[in-house]
């Protein structure tokens, strides 16, 4: 029993126990068994688990009780006939409509609780921006991390024209992929970076790209999450491999993009 919060497992236990005794039937057994789990994988231990792994086990779960509830005749009768008798029935009206109000506030709770929930850092240090490979291979392309550039930086000098066409296609790549997450603006606060521990990268900050050369982001675009080395964990980042969805010329405009609409330069090799 070590690891496990007694205090929610003994009245579940105890629950379950009673509904042995009382006979329950095959409905009352189902929602135990979707609340009973869900308050034991929320509350039921000491360290909590990853919300992962517990919707993962909810949902086989929940899939099981399906098929055990329509595995004959009259276990789907024993579990269907319940819900008939509270829909249609004048005696259960009142009940009916309390569960009416119920379920969609208590899906709305949950989605408030989730957008305010605090961000808490993990209990041992990570590195922001953790040491690179030495070499980095991208669609069978090798790149010494040390010596390469943006290969498209130069028309900024030597083509304007071509420059600005490949500005265009990293603000397509970048709208198309990167805003859900990082923000209109690039200040990490897109749509969906509320619900990511870490935030996403803030490009406005002084602190990211002033600091980086460009062979660093695109190591981290190329690679994503799955490549972060040990000294970028225990948080887990969302970001994923772009390698798998963009070709190395996205890649590198929007590298190119996310610099210029901030308004830095990569650092160059050597500067400090």
């Amino acid at each position: 029993m070590y690891g496990l919060n007694l205090v929610v497992v003994l009245p579940l236990v105890a629950v379950a126990g009673l509904l042995v005794w009382r006979r329950a039937n095959t409905l009352t057994w189902l929602l135990f068994s979707l609340i009973g789990l869900w308050a034991f994988f929320k509350f039921g231990f000491m360290v909590p688990i990853p919300q992962s792994v517990a919707t993962i086990y909810l949902g086989i779960t929940g899939l099981a009780l399906v098929c055990y509830a329509s595995s004959s005749r009259e276990r789907l009768a024993e579990t269907v006939q319940p819900i008939v008798r509270l829909i249609v029935e004048p005696r259960y009206r009142l009940a009916l409509a309390g569960l009416l109000i119920a379920l969609p506030a208590l899906a709305a709770y949950n989605v408030y609780a989730d957008l305010t929930a605090p961000l808490e850092a993990p209990g041992f240090g990570r590195e922001i921006h953790p040491p690179p490979p030495t070499e980095l291979t991208v669609h069978d392309e090798k790149l010494d991390m040390a010596t390469a550039d943006n290969p498209y930086l130069h028309y900024h000098e030597d083509d304007p024209e071509a420059y600005g066409q490949h500005l265009e296609n990293g603000r397509r790549v970048y709208y198309e992929n990167c805003f859900w997450c990082h923000g209109d603006g690039m200040g990490g606060d897109g749509m969906f970076a509320h619900g990511l521990n870490p935030v996403p990268s803030n490009f406005n900050d002084v602190g990211t790209l002033p600091i980086l050369q460009s062979s660093y982001v695109h190591w981290r675009i190329a690679k994503g999450a799955p490549g972060l080395p040990a000294g970028g964990t225990p948080w887990d980042s969302a970001m994923p491999a772009w390698e798998k969805f963009l070709t190395t010329e996205e890649m590198w405009d929007v590298n190119l993009f996310i610099y210029d609409f901030n308004g830095y330069q990569p650092r160059a090799l050597g500067q400090h």
